[in-house]
């Protein structure tokens, strides 16, 4: 798999179109499906209010951002976009994201993410499990994430939740499973190539007498003749 950036925003409404802006974007990075550690975060100041609802899911005020970058400053747009780079771009119910990172960006003067460019997580997860409650929470504990240290949502949290819910909804633990498999294909291969064969005879039998002495009452006395053992012998 290529560069995947796992994104996550918090807004002060619900509706760019509207006039509402981005306050918080966070961003971690993925590899081959692997987290490389790598994160963008920043707050940003929106220039205009919050809504009393965004800030109770939230938690972020005014008074907090204020003296914060803008999102047209470098800080935040152009280090967003140089983070990014060509990678996909993956978000729960994606649209509500990029609607408002595409609005940021048009509003700064910098080209927007395509459509084509981004994931879905939601949507990934309706296919999976039709007609269940498919939120960011409950997928955390449909596969058991913990959301023991989120108390309020933010986007770097988010995000890092995020980030596991897709690695899973990918089949994190079945891919896992493969890499095993791909291990034990390589070593038996291996040991195919080399320069040892099969054995030309069997190797000699190493039970003493007296333990097959013992075996065969063991089997005869517990076991009697419903025994494997006795249909091998034979």
């Amino acid at each position: 798999m290529p560069r995947e950036i796992v994104l996550d925003t918090e807004t002060t409404g619900l509706d760019p179109r509207r006039g509402h802006r981005v306050i918080e974007i966070a961003c971690v990075e993925l590899d081959d499906l692997m987290p490389t550690g790598r994160h963008f975060h920043c707050y940003i100041d929106p220039e205009r209010d919050i809504d009393p609802d965004a800030e109770r899911v939230h938690g972020i005020s005014s008074a907090f951002l204020s003296g914060k970058p803008r999102f047209a400053d470098t800080a935040v747009a152009a280090a967003l976009i140089e983070f990014i780079g060509e990678a996909a771009l993956v978000a729960h119910n994606a649209s509500f994201d990029r609607g408002f990172v595409n609005s940021e960006l048009d509003r700064a003067g910098h080209p927007i993410f395509p459509e084509h460019r981004w994931v879905d997580t939601l949507a990934l997860a309706q296919k999976r499990f039709p007609g269940a409650y498919n939120s960011l929470d409950a997928l955390c504990k449909r596969f058991k994430v913990s959301l023991a240290e989120r108390e309020k949502h933010g986007a770097l949290i988010d995000a890092r939740l995020l980030a596991c819910v897709y690695l899973e909804l990918q089949g994190g633990r079945e891919r896992a499973l493969d890499l095993t498999a791909a291990i034990k294909t390589g070593i038996a291969q291996a040991i195919a190539q080399s320069a040892y064969g099969h054995r030309p005879r069997p190797l000699a039998p190493r039970l003493t007498a007296a333990e097959r002495t013992a075996h065969d009452a063991f089997v005869a006395g517990e076991l009697k003749a419903s025994a494997l053992w006795l249909r091998l012998d034979t």
